[in-house]
């Protein structure tokens, strides 16, 4: 049996190592906030995460490599595009030939298509849910809130509009600020988790991210 388990994990290892290739290789022209170093974080996070709430750690993994892909569409479409529609699609013909249950291959497609934050899809499997925690946890704290300014830096955002209610501001233009993002997005992650593990864990992420906008809008007032 021990045998039999070794042969396993090593055909496993070998169809995650061309995964992680394929899905590195989509990143070539991915802005810096959704680049390939934003998919290792939610791989490891993925791993830290997986084992805890009982998850397929092979679909789990695989989907968390691939859970992007799609991203580089979506930014040239200025968001016209869903990402996690479009890498779900991309996904399909690159999991065919490989040697994993077909019950396997439609969880990653399932978690692939609902990880999105913004998406009409919603996790109904563990995996799908522990990979949407683990997005999401990427995205604040003090690495989301990095993030949400290189993203506002892509697509020519101001550092901030003080004079524009938020809430009626779109994606992709000037006032598609880090403040923006924190308002529309950030701030409504942590009740939006799925995961025991991931509700833990976004707390601390959450508690920061809220000290340092209101700092930031204390001192941006103050300079004007």
């Amino acid at each position: 049996m021990k045998n039999r388990d070794d042969a396993r994990e090593a055909k496993f290892e070998e169809i995650l190592q061309f995964v992680k290739g394929v899905a590195e290789a989509a990143f070539e022209k991915a802005g810096a906030s959704h680049g390939w170093d934003h998919t290792l974080r939610v791989v490891a996070l993925c791993e830290r995460m997986g084992p805890g709430e009982g998850a397929d750690m092979h679909v789990l993994c695989l989907a968390a490599y691939l859970h992007d892909i799609g991203r580089p569409r979506q930014d040239a479409s200025a968001g016209a595009l869903c990402h996690a529609e479009v890498g779900r699609e991309m996904a399909r013909p690159l999991l065919e030939p490989l040697d994993l249950l077909p019950e396997q291959k439609e969880n990653i497609l399932h978690c692939i298509g609902s990880h999105r934050f913004r998406g009409n899809n919603h996790p109904r499997t563990i995996e799908a849910k522990v990979l949407f925690d683990a997005d999401k946890l990427d995205s604040i704290g003090a690495v989301g809130v990095a993030r949400a300014f290189q993203f506002a830096g892509e697509v020519g955002a101001v550092l901030h509009n003080p004079d524009v209610d938020v809430a009626q501001t779109q994606a992709y233009t000037k006032n598609d600020t880090g403040y923006r993002e924190y308002r529309v997005k950030l701030s409504k992650i942590k009740d939006r988790m799925m995961t025991g593990q991931g509700r833990r864990m976004a707390v601390s992420r959450h508690e920061f991210m809220e000290a340092f906008f209101q700092r930031f809008l204390e001192e941006y007032e103050a300079g004007k």
